[in-house]
């Protein structure tokens, strides 16, 4: 009997799921330069502000949570 694929298991659901995605991502990015924004800070006025501060923080996440990794993580026979 064979078992019923899950939605992400056919790969054109899954290329058609990453074309809408960075489509969007790409309509998303053009719109920031077209609509006028009311920043508070001047760092805002920056285009893509938002884009590139979302990856840093992202990256700086990654990296703080490795380092955090390495002192929390247990021997391999801590429950042995």
């Amino acid at each position: 009997m064979k078992r019923k694929l899950n939605i992400f298991e056919k790969s054109e659901n899954v290329r058609r799921v990453k074309l809408i995605f960075f489509t969007s991502l790409i309509i998303l990015f053009i719109i920031d330069f077209v609509i006028h924004k009311h920043v508070r800070f001047s760092i805002e006025k920056i285009p893509a502000f938002y884009a590139l501060y979302g990856f840093i923080a992202n990256i700086t996440l990654v990296f703080i949570a490795n380092g955090l990794r390495k002192i929390v993580m247990r021997g391999e026979d801590y429950y042995d």
